[in-house]
């Protein structure tokens, strides 16, 4: 940030600040030069950092003065606790996944892919091609541009058996991110204290935006093919619940992706109970094993609202999203997404649209199955040999993350904790269930930085168990 003499100046001069009263003025610009055999500007460099620090105050046309401390009255803000009454929702407070690591720890507990994942070159070239065309000046429609809106309808109209007609671009509308989607989806569809029926586990930020919104969750227990269609039906005539909430391909935290017969189970006891799906196809880039098989593909009659996004498979900063839904419902949740945020930024959908109609895009993905499927066996094979005590039952097809249970009785949190010391993050798996969970388990995710390190840190989780 500043050269070395700049740095080495601002250091000497810290030095006599620490000695010096409050008030007391700096030597001139002049003295510095002289004393130190400095440049007028590595002094101007040395003042402007240790104005930054808060170390000096500086009086244009009078000098520079050793700032006096001020001791602040400590604010009270209890008035606020009546005013604001009791909390609605959950807080990312507690949100074990958005934990930042410190340089060279093992990071198992992310949701997002590492950058060496990321396609940054069609990124960055994107980004400068829409920063130099009119989107970086101008307003983007409520509903979305709409070259990227039929982008989004196409690829999934693509995979639309025959006979059965695929969504427009009148069907979407774009979203800054499958959070904000999922935030207005609920608003919509489920009114405050109303039942949702929810997948258990599941995502945990779909846990949080449902609670948001007010909705009473339902869990549904779910195996590696799916929700139990007898125990969803029963769930549906109980609670009259009019939506549930699903992601099946390479669902977030187990990795499991739903069998066809599965799908089309779930979705016929939608349309007998008159109800939604609402399918988060979070993770339809990240096939291993199998491709993306959106249940919205298969619907005749609006009963799926389908959400996409290209955040985690494009870059953090591309946060672009689309739902896809027809009917009544999609201008629902239009005017709820005009309401949040009037529209999203246009210079964002121009990159967006600009990476997936680059024919490195498709590259990038057909070069991205064969790293996922490295990682994750890597993981797999390094549990397996140096932590069995973790129970890998089902190995995803797709997707980011193993699920392990944890042996009964396992203390998550102290063993959070302890991996944490050792220099591994995990993930807890109790934020994955929307009520109690069914046991301990570790959410670990095999695209984080460093895949060399995976045995190493199966050996780390290995001894924390073992403490227990």
């Amino acid at each position: 940030m500043y050269n070395d003499s700049s740095s080495r100046l601002a250091d000497g001069i810290r030095a006599w600040i620490g000695t010096a009263a409050p008030g007391a003025r700096l030597p001139s610009t002049r003295q510095l030069v002289s004393e130190h055999a400095a440049s007028p500007v590595t002094v101007q460099k040395a003042i402007r950092a240790l104005a930054a620090e808060g170390l000096i105050e500086c009086r244009p046309g009078v000098g520079n003065f050793v700032r006096a401390p001020r001791s602040a009255r400590p604010q009270d803000y209890g008035w606020q606790t009546a005013a604001l009454g009791s909390s609605r929702g959950v807080t990312l407070a507690s949100t074990g996944a958005l934990r930042t690591a410190p340089p060279g720890a093992q990071e198992l507990h992310s949701g997002y892919p590492e950058a060496e994942l990321l396609p940054g070159r069609l990124v960055r070239a994107a980004l400068v091609r829409a920063a130099r065309g009119a989107s970086a000046t101008s307003r983007s429609t409520s509903a979305g541009l709409h070259d990227l809106r039929t982008w989004f309808a196409t690829e999934l109209a693509d995979l639309t058996p025959a006979g059965l007609a695929g969504p427009t671009a009148n069907d979407v509308v774009i979203v800054p991110g499958s959070q904000s989607g999922l935030t207005s989806i609920f608003r919509a569809l489920v009114a405050p204290g109303q039942p949702l029926l929810i997948e258990s586990p599941t995502y945990w930020g779909a846990i949080l935006a449902a609670h948001q919104a007010g909705a009473h969750l339902v869990p549904v227990p779910s195996d590696a093919e799916g929700p139990d269609p007898a125990a969803l039906d029963r769930a549906f005539r109980e609670t009259r619940a009019r939506a549930l909430y699903v992601q099946p391909n390479y669902a977030n935290p187990t990795g499991a992706q739903w069998s066809p017969d599965r799908a089309e189970a779930v979705l016929d006891l939608v349309r007998a109970h008159g109800a939604f799906l609402v399918e988060d196809d979070w993770a339809h880039d990240f096939g291993i094993d199998s491709d993306s098989r959106p249940v919205a593909a298969r619907d005749t009659a609006g009963h799926v609202v389908y959400l996409r996004s290209l955040t985690k498979s494009m870059s953090p900063a591309i946060r672009i999203g689309a739902l896809i839904a027809r009917g009544p419902v999609r201008e629902r949740l239009f005017a709820d997404r005009s309401a949040e945020s009037l529209y999203v930024s246009g210079l964002l959908q121009e990159a967006a649209l600009g990476v997936v109609t680059d024919p490195g895009w498709h590259t990038h993905l057909r070069r991205l199955r064969g790293q996922l499927r490295e990682r994750r066996d890597l993981l797999v094979e390094s549990l397996r040999e140096h932590a069995p005590a973790l129970h890998v039952d089902h190995v995803p097809r797709g997707g980011l993350h193993l699920w392990a249970r944890l042996p009964d009785g396992t203390d998550t949190d102290r063993l959070v904790r302890d991996c944490e010391t050792g220099g591994v993050y995990v993930a807890s798996g109790h934020e994955w269930f929307p009520a109690e969970p069914s046991g301990p388990f570790l959410r670990l995710n095999f695209t984080g930085p460093n895949p060399l390190g995976f045995p190493t840190a199966a050996r780390t989780i290995a001894a924390a168990l073992a403490a227990q």
